[in-house]
């Protein structure tokens, strides 16, 4: 079976058979505020040109467009002239090295979605299908998610895995608009 069908299989298997009120708190709270969210279309809903990038980067990587946005929302609440404290920068977040490893200018919103969906991608693989692995290693960098062995012990990794999962799922859920 695909790795990520059957991590999404287990999510909703997780889901089903799981109330939300015996969640871990974090976990209902950023599955609460990825809902909300998801229901508010200036907040989930990327330009045209956005959500166009992210549909070419999900068709060319084979990663899903609702956890490519997923990433975006999180990373950057889907605005290419982000720029982070730690000089990430745009839509997915790239760090200046990382974009020039993958051959991307960061500031130009289509190759920064194109890169970080290969980033993201590539991080996929390596982690043998494993997303929340996959993730963590997107937010916290692949050597510490090998060096400890899973999701990082930070505070902002495992709330950044919690959040873009929860992201996922609501968008995953929200049906297209028509």
């Amino acid at each position: 079976m695909e790795p990520l069908l059957l991590w999404a299989l287990e999510t909703l298997f997780f889901n089903e058979f799981t109330p939300p009120s015996t969640l871990p708190s974090p976990f209902a709270t950023a599955l609460s505020e990825a809902q909300n969210n998801a229901a508010t279309p200036e907040s989930s809903q990327p330009s045209a040109s956005i959500e166009a990038s992210i549909q070419q980067a999900a068709a060319s990587t084979g990663l899903s467009p609702a956890l490519l946005q997923a990433v975006a929302t999180v990373e950057s609440s889907l605005n290419p002239e982000a720029v982070s404290s730690a000089g990430a920068v745009g839509v997915m977040q790239l760090m200046p090295g990382t974009a020039a490893e993958l051959g991307v200018n960061p500031y130009n919103a289509e190759q920064n979605i194109m890169g970080g969906a290969e980033y993201l991608k590539s991080l996929f693989d390596s982690f043998h299908g494993n997303l929340p692995l996959a993730i963590a290693a997107y937010n916290a960098g692949p050597g510490a998610v090998d060096h400890f062995g899973g999701i990082p012990p930070y505070e902002q990794t495992q709330q950044y895995v919690q959040k873009v999962l929860a992201t996922y799922q609501a968008l995953a859920n929200t049906p297209s608009p028509s």
